[in-house]
């Protein structure tokens, strides 16, 4: 009698679930990317600040500023950050939006657009895997690798709209990294000493490669959190004959001396404090065998001038999203200089110590 009533109830308890299964399925609740919300992204890059023209230069004259615009690589997705203006709640947290068919687009979660509430919108780019809040979600963390920096990272400025009936947010890059390139000329003053200058190797050492950028949400600055990585960066490698005089100054490529900015090999760098003795331009170069008042002189090959960067920038300090083109002159005469020697004769030095021991 106790199996005949256990076996109707098992019975019914499969129908239900049966029942449960077939409801689902059929069911016209939407799936849960049907729930999401396709946002679009219209964006610009931009270099913070005014450029400066090329006459303008610092107070030491050996370095300029001016304009250039990284771009974005549109197979590599930017993140994006969503904070409640009022509630300081998280409503984004380090969504990836990619590139399709001409247009950056993410999909989210459509409960999250569907409140009257004003959010404050920041993007990244590259994207990274994981970032870390301040107090309140009113920053974000990024940590950069040397790849990233190399590539010229971008944070936006934080843009502040209502969310609900939002399907565009329009973003404004701007660069974190310094943009570093260089100009070179022979500065001989000797006319028998010039143009004699083949520039072999250019190479720029301990550039700061890598480092957390800590982004304010609430008044749209940044500030690095340098990690200690550091890298020597190749500028040039080849045979080029070096202009005589400012008027002939150019700028170094790959393996040449150009005349214009775009042509010639720039490179990112994490924005550093300069120190006495650490950055600095170590430039290679051989010098043409001359005659010269009945003497010849043989060539110089592989000959090395250090060009340190401590004191160069105003308070030694490089500001993210600037462009740097340092100014290298090259002196051939340094390399000739006769040198004089004057001498004079004069008795042994004597000292008479009372105690030999001392001696």
């Amino acid at each position: 009698m106790k199996d005949f009533l256990i076996k109707p109830v098992l019975l019914i308890a499969v129908a239900a679930s049966a029942i449960s299964c077939a409801l689902d399925i059929d069911s016209d609740e939407p799936s849960r990317e049907a729930r999401k919300k396709e946002i679009s992204f219209p964006v610009n890059v931009t270099r913070d600040g005014e450029a400066i023209p090329q006459e303008a230069l610092t107070k030491s004259e050996a370095v300029e500023t001016g304009d250039k615009i990284a771009t974005m690589d549109t197979s590599i997705p930017f993140g994006i950050v969503g904070v409640d203006f009022e509630s300081g709640a998280l409503i984004l947290d380090n969504e990836r939006v990619s590139y399709s068919d001409g247009l950056y687009r993410g999909f989210f979660e459509n409960g999250l657009w569907e409140m009257p509430s004003v959010v404050s919108f920041s993007a990244y780019y590259p994207y990274v895997n994981s970032l870390d809040y301040g107090d309140e979600y009113k920053s974000y963390s990024i940590p950069f690798s040397s790849a990233d920096t190399e590539a010229g990272p971008l944070v936006s400025k934080t843009v502040q709209s209502a969310v609900d009936k939002l399907n565009m947010i329009p973003l404004e890059f701007q660069h974190i990294t310094n943009d570093i390139g260089f100009k070179i000329c022979d500065v001989t003053t000797d006319p028998n000493l010039q143009g004699l200058i083949h520039l072999k190797k250019v190479t720029a050492h301990n550039i700061a490669s890598a480092g957390i950028f800590v982004n304010d949400l609430e008044f749209g600055m940044g500030a690095w959190q340098r990690r200690g990585y550091y890298r020597n960066e190749e500028v040039f490698n080849g045979d080029a004959v070096v202009g005589v005089g400012m008027e002939n100054e150019k700028f170094i490529g790959r393996n040449a001396l150009v005349p214009h900015m775009v042509d010639s090999h720039r490179f990112y760098a994490v924005p550093d404090d300069l120190l006495m003795g650490k950055q600095y331009v170590e430039v290679e170069f051989d010098i043409d065998g001359f005659d010269i008042g009945g003497f010849h002189y043989e060539p110089l090959k592989n000959q090395k001038v250090k060009y340190m960067l401590y004191g160069v920038l105003p308070d030694n300090v490089m500001v993210y999203g600037k462009q740097y083109t340092f100014h290298l002159g090259l002196d051939t005469g340094k390399f000739f200089h006769q040198i004089s020697f004057t001498a004079s004769v004069s008795d042994w030095e004597t000292k008479i110590y009372e105690n030999n021991d001392d001696f």
